[in-house]
């Protein structure tokens, strides 16, 4: 008699395989017992699947050894498959044979257990948390919103472009880089973000978009920051703030459309409510900077014309909307070196930020840039930016300069507003803050 041939499969594939024999490998997420019968729960990646184990089907060696093992061991189960409507993920399978690839040590057990944990212990073991049900579904959702992102734009004319990881130059601020020794003294950063590369890159691709990692070195410990974060930044040759406006809408939309048809079960996991991404429709409702700080000192704010917006009052203008407010036309003051002043009101300037509600604050800052050669480099002087820095880039408003705009979108904010969480740090894999470098 021959040998059962069994087909490794991944667990999220099993309704293909209802009646067939499998071999699932991956690792022991829970474990039930009783008596001559014990249920081990194998979690693969993509799902978990529970297992039936009969002592009277077993050599009995191989049933002790299920019986006994211990939470995340490692393992490759091989049975039968079949419907369950009861078992989580709605298959069970039959055990007829096992490998238990690594036991872990019952003296030096999973340390992540059902009780409760405090955060720094939980962020002390990143490396193991994040085989935890819950953040397994953060993790996915981002994967789902980055697929997403990358979906819009491949599809609307856009051309990926990557940009430095190393400048030589700021781009949102000097106080906020992380400086690096380069070759033979040379002092270097780690980016700020793409956009002005992608200012040169839009002009010989007409619509463009960079996708990486970038650095601030902001001394902050909010709940909102992160000193390492990953940024989508899209550039519109002859574009203007309305494209901006436009396209971000566009986008937003996108994805959590697609975090709604794809990720129900993770969204669940998280307990989200639907309704509140369900209301996320266009049009999105836009006001301007002006009208925002009325509305703000109206609820108490101390806000002043001329000042920044706080994460407080963000979070106070989003609770009057269901889905995220468009704020435009700040001071041109507090605003980046490059932004186009407005041609009616030069104290302000052409560009957004869109704030998600919920109180998630602002997850998308962009607008107009500078085409006009004078301008800019009278705003380099007014910022102190070094000239010999910039030559490039001032090049681009001596060859073919056109009025151009973009935007920049945090992914790991628009998935924490995706979750519904409360920090960025578990929006990320290895988040890096302020006091955490490690694991």
């Amino acid at each position: 008699m021959s040998e059962p041939v069994y087909q490794r499969i991944r667990i999220a594939e099993a309704g293909s395989y209802d009646g067939r024999q499998v071999e699932i490998a991956g690792w022991l997420y829970n474990l039930r017992k009783s008596g001559k019968i014990c249920f081990p729960q194998v979690r693969d990646g993509s799902g978990i699947l529970q297992c039936v184990a009969v002592k009277s089907a077993l050599p009995e060696e191989l049933f002790e050894s299920l019986k006994h093992l211990t939470q995340e061991s490692s393992l490759i189960i091989r049975g039968k498959l079949r419907a369950e409507p009861r078992a989580p993920g709605g298959f069970e399978l039959d055990v007829e044979d096992a490998t238990v690839v690594q036991r872990v040590s019952e003296e030096h057990p999973y340390p992540i257990t059902p009780k409760d944990h405090g955060i720094e212990f939980l962020m002390d073991h990143r490396h193991l948390w994040l085989r935890s049900r819950r953040q397994h579904a953060v993790l996915s959702i981002r994967h789902e919103v980055i697929r997403a992102v990358r979906d819009y734009f491949d599809t609307h004319g856009f051309t990926l472009v990557d940009t430095p990881i190393f400048t030589p130059a700021a781009c949102e601020g000097t106080t906020t880089l992380f400086g690096v020794n380069y070759f033979d003294d040379e002092k270097v950063f780690l980016t700020q973000s793409g956009q002005l590369y992608n200012e040169a890159t839009v002009m010989a691709f007409g619509k463009v978009y960079t996708f990486g990692p970038t650095f601030r070195a902001e001394k902050s410990k909010t709940r909102r920051h992160l000193t390492e974060f990953w940024m989508v930044e899209p550039e519109m040759a002859y574009a203007t703030l309305d494209d901006v406006k436009r396209v971000a809408e566009e986008m937003i939309c996108f994805c959590v459309d697609r975090v709604l048809a794809n990720r129900r079960e993770e969204l669940s996991v998280l307990e989200r409510d639907l309704t509140k991404l369900q209301a996320i429709q266009p049009p999105f409702p836009r006001i301007s900077y002006d009208e925002a700080v009325l509305a703000l000192q109206k609820k108490g704010s101390e806000i002043q014309w001329g000042g920044d917006l706080g994460g407080a009052d963000e979070t106070l203008l989003s609770e009057d909307y269901d889905r995220p407010v468009m704020v435009d036309r700040y001071p041109t003051a507090i605003k980046a070196f490059y932004f186009e002043p407005a041609p009616d009101r030069p104290e302000v300037a052409l560009g957004v930020d869109i704030l998600a509600p919920e109180g998630y604050g602002e997850i998308i800052g962009g607008g107009q840039r500078i085409h006009d050669l004078d301008l800019l480099l009278q705003r380099l002087e007014e910022h102190h930016l070094p000239r010999e820095a910039f030559d490039w880039y001032v090049d681009l408003r001596r060859f073919g300069s056109v009025p151009h705009a973009g935007f920049g979108m945090g992914i790991e904010r628009f998935v924490t507003w995706m979750c519904g969480i409360d920090h960025l740090r578990e929006a990320i894999a290895f988040p890096r803050m302020l006091y955490r470098t490690r694991p």
